[in-house]
């Protein structure tokens, strides 16, 4: 099944299993959002729009994703957001478009997390912060019943078997600022990436 149909299927039910647990850890990651008043934010795989709630006022955000069914279940009234629908591993913009990307449960949910971590290094501006929230297996660790899990679960909905540090690779001008374990044992992870300004 492709994600697009997965997703498609799992838009009306996807707020009931997502809102209550993930609420905290994004406002945890979302408080290392700084930008000027009026700057663009790119927020990839907005899904249903469960950031918007702790979103400061100010910015200009973007709201990406890959299934209309997602992003028409995105409420209105909490920040002032432009919907676009597209595939995070092939994004709409020009380089250097956003002053920060948030990238929470998408990175680990594509096919290719590296493409999508290079994908938001392209469009972020020099000096941006970008904010992942995802499940991370770290370097080396077996982790054989998520591995084995991962065979199905790829299919409907997300990967389990995405190592962070191995998919970074692919963005080399991407620097750990903060790496903060959430939730599962530290599974779910927070983490602050900067573009390195260009000198």
């Amino acid at each position: 099944m492709s994600l697009r149909k997965s997703y498609t299927l799992l838009a009306p039910v996807y707020d009931g299993f997502l809102r209550r647990v993930s609420s905290r850890p994004r406002a945890a990651s979302l408080s290392f959002l700084e930008v000027p008043q009026g700057a663009p934010v790119l927020l990839a795989g907005i899904g249903t729009g469960l950031d918007l709630p702790h979103l400061p006022q100010g910015p200009r955000y973007v709201g990406l994703d890959l299934t209309y069914a997602m992003l028409a279940r995105v409420p209105r009234g909490y920040a002032d957001v432009a919907l676009v629908q597209g595939d995070v591993m092939r994004m709409p913009f020009a380089d250097a478009s956003f002053a920060a990307v948030v990238l929470h449960l998408i990175v680990a949910v594509v096919p290719d997390a590296a493409r999508c971590l290079a994908e938001a290094e392209r469009v972020a501006c020099p000096g941006a912060r970008l904010l992942v929230l995802d499940k991370f297996l770290r370097p080396g660790q077996r982790a054989p019943l998520r591995r084995a899990a991962n065979r199905i679960s790829r299919r409907l909905a997300t990967r389990l078997d995405v190592v962070f540090e191995e998919a970074l690779e692919s963005a080399p001008a991407l620097e750990v600022e903060h790496d903060t374990p959430m939730f599962a044992g530290g599974w779910f992870r927070s983490i602050v990436l900067r573009k390195r300004a260009v000198r």
